[in-house]
């Protein structure tokens, strides 16, 4: 799915790769929406699973978590291209874009707590919390996009650069951290 996408997930496809013939692949998944289906949970699982940057406190650990969403690794990279591939399938499916739905909300209470934390040690300026975490999830995503389009443009060092950038934006002028003259 990395190297072909959504689109060449097909239950042909997969034999081929098993080895196996497509009759026993639709043995185990009678359809093309169920094999889909579960590739997305297992790569749910994987991504779970990986391995992420240890996380801190206030703007440490929002940053940590903004940082473990972008392709900043080749198997990061991987697994965001399959997620972005698999948008596709998710908008023509009722049932997959609910789950979609719940996998983002269930990202946004998780960066609203550590935006909450933030505010809560002075790291970053009063608001809703919800609200700046739902900015900073779509700043990350968002980020995720251009670095699959654009590998050479979005380095990983870049990306570490704006996400530094866009936090700063958000930080109390005392914050740590909150020196602009160290970016370019």
């Amino acid at each position: 799915m990395a190297a072909r996408g959504f689109a060449g997930l097909t239950l042909r496809a997969v034999a081929a790769e098993l080895g196996a013939s497509t009759g026993l692949l639709t043995h185990y998944f009678p359809t093309k929406r169920a094999l889909v289906a579960y590739a997305l949970d297992l790569l749910e699982q994987r991504t779970l699973a990986r391995p992420r940057r240890p996380e801190g406190k206030g703007l440490t650990a929002l940053r940590h978590t903004l940082m473990d969403i972008l392709p900043l690794t080749a198997e990061a990279a991987d697994s965001n291209r399959i997620w972005v591939s698999s948008w596709d399938a998710a908008l023509c499916d009722g049932e997959l874009s609910a789950d979609y739905a719940r996998k983002y909300a269930r990202s946004r209470d998780r960066l609203r707590d550590r935006v909450a934390a933030a505010q809560e040690l002075g790291e970053l300026l009063p608001g809703d919390p919800a609200y700046i975490a739902a900015g900073a999830q779509s700043f990350a995503l968002g980020l995720v996009v251009q670095a699959l389009f654009d590998p050479a443009a979005f380095a990983p060092q870049r990306q570490v650069e704006l996400l530094d950038g866009y936090l700063a934006t958000l930080t109390a002028p005392s914050s740590p951290g909150n020196d602009h003259s160290a970016r370019s």
